[in-house]
Parts: structure tokens; C-alpha cells; sequence
């Protein structure tokens, strides 16, 4: 999805734009800050990205990555809701408070132990 609102902040009026209907606040407010927008919103589709592939090859980088962004995530969501009213912003709050405890969970982090060398 950040890759899309990248996408569709960098050429706006195409095929994806109907797609902001499902959150027309923040489609304004990316839009307001211009360039600014369209940059945020590569760094969090590149962010994901990396978080995605880190977490399909079991690297510790990966790991971290989806960590920060989950948390990031989360505290976005809270502000959302808490600052500005957006009630519908908690809905992510379960999700990213259980992606995050399922990724710190023992089990889950011996998968991404850093690996040896001799290995």
C-alpha cells in the first residue's frame, strides 16, 4: 500500500487514485506538503520493503526493520487516534501490538539469530 500511495502521490489522476477514498484525510495531508509527501512515502514503501525480504531470508536486519516500522505503525495509530479523533486509526493498534508481540516472542527471534561465520 505505501508503494500505491507512492505511486499515486507521484502521478496523481491515474488508475489508483479511487483507492484514497478509503482515507481521504491522509491523501489531503500528503498532498498538502507536496514533494515532502511523495518522499515520506518512498521511505516507508523502501522500509517495507526491506522489512518484507529481511524477514524471507531470516536476516537480523530484516528483523529490526519490521520491528521499527510495526512500531512506528502503532504510535501513528495512537496519535491518529487520540490527536485527531480518528477513531477508525485504532484498528491497527491490535494488529501491529500482536505482529509485534508474535516477532519478539522467543521462538519467533531464534529464527533470526545473526549467523556464523564458520557456518
Amino acid at each position: 500500500m505505501a508503494s500505491i500511495s507512492f505511486l499515486t502521490l507521484l502521478a496523481p489522476g491515474g488508475l489508483l487514485e479511487p483507492l484514497w477514498r478509503l482515507n481521504p484525510h491522509a491523501r489531503l495531508a500528503l498532498g498538502t506538503i507536496g514533494l515532502w509527501g511523495v518522499a515520506l512515502m518512498l521511505v516507508v514503501a523502501i522500509a517495507c520493503a526491506l522489512a518484507a525480504v529481511g524477514l524471507w531470508i531470516r536476516a537480523p536486519w530484516g528483523y529490526q526493520i519490521a520491528i521499527v516500522v510495526l512500531g512506528v505503525n502503532l504510535v501513528g495509530d495512537v496519535l491518529n487516534a487520540v490527536l485527531r479523533g480518528e477513531l477508525r486509526a485504532l484498528i491497527g493498534v491490535p494488529i501491529a501490538g500482536a505482529l509485534i508481540f508474535y516477532l519478539v516472542s522467543s521462538r519467533t527471534r531464534s529464527h533470526f539469530r545473526a549467523r556464523s561465520a564458520a557456518a
